[in-house]
């Protein structure tokens, strides 16, 4: 459970804070004190999120590939808990049925919409949450959602060539904003999971040679998939104080993906 306290007073938002990765984060960050502003893009979704988050939470419904979807929800946080304290951006996801896949065969849709929803739709909320920050002055943190698939390929399981490019990006972008706004007591950090239980990993959670080939490629805690509450310590870590003096850093919550080789059947 996430530290009792470490964010009593503090105004999130989450950006696809509606299923897996982005829900258990919300609820973690409540759990810890915080107001949460859920962005989803279905309203029945998101309200039922905020059910589960608890009477501190509220919704903005939009997609977070259209530029005004986030600052509609800084504002809401504004309006709601006075200002803007930190920005989880998660939303995101696979390109596959669109055309991403490895360089040879990956298609101008898969390519755009890839990036799109994984690179676009980030720097549209980072751009909205630092204005915000800027703006009422005091600093603030904002957190992004990586993959280890951004510097640590799997080519026989995972060659989605667009999706690693956009999460290679979210790690040049939050590196050169983290320098920037440094000065302005904003930081900047990234999350990088490897292979977790969410909807996004419907196929691979599927396919039996993948969860051997994840059995030796994630070996701690016996080989296993990752659950989403396995970031939430670090998630309401790097959005509170506690984490005052780190910008800047990309984190691997990845049960030992980045240093080991895994063994892929043949």
């Amino acid at each position: 459970m996430a530290r009792e306290n470490a964010l009593t007073g503090k105004s999130i938002v989450v950006v696809g804070g509606t299923t897996g990765l982005g829900l258990s984060a919300a609820k973690a960050c409540a759990a810890a004190g915080a107001g949460v502003v859920i962005v989803g893009r279905n309203l029945e979704k998101a309200w039922a999120a905020a059910k589960e988050v608890g009477p501190n939470a509220h919704v903005t419904c939009g997609d977070a590939t259209d530029p005004s979807t986030v600052v509609q929800a800084v504002e809401q946080a504004v309006k709601e808990f006075g200002r803007l304290d930190g920005l989880y951006h998660v939303a995101g996801g696979s390109g596959r049925r669109y055309g991403d896949g490895p360089l040879h065969e990956l298609s101008d849709a898969g390519w755009e919409y890839t990036t799109r929803l994984n690179q676009s739709s980030l720097f549209f909320s980072n751009r909205a949450a630092v204005r915000q920050l800027l703006k009422q002055g005091g600093g603030g943190s904002i957190l992004n959602m990586g993959s280890v698939l951004g510097w640590s390929p799997s080519p026989k399981h995972f060659a989605t060539h667009a999706y690693a490019t956009a999460k290679a990006a979210v790690i040049g972008l939050t590196k050169s904003a983290a320098s920037f706004y440094a000065r302005d007591n904003i930081r900047f950090n990234v999350v990088a999971p490897a292979l977790v239980d969410t909807p996004m990993a419907h196929r691979a959670l599927g396919d039996d040679a993948i969860m051997e080939f994840i059995k030796t490629k994630q070996p701690l805690d016996g080989g296993r998939v990752g659950r989403p509450e396995d970031l939430d310590e670090a998630v309401v870590y790097l959005l509170s104080d506690a984490s005052k003096f780190v910008t800047g850093q990309v984190l691997a919550i990845d049960g030992g993906w980045c240093v080991t080789e895994g063994q892929c059947r043949e």
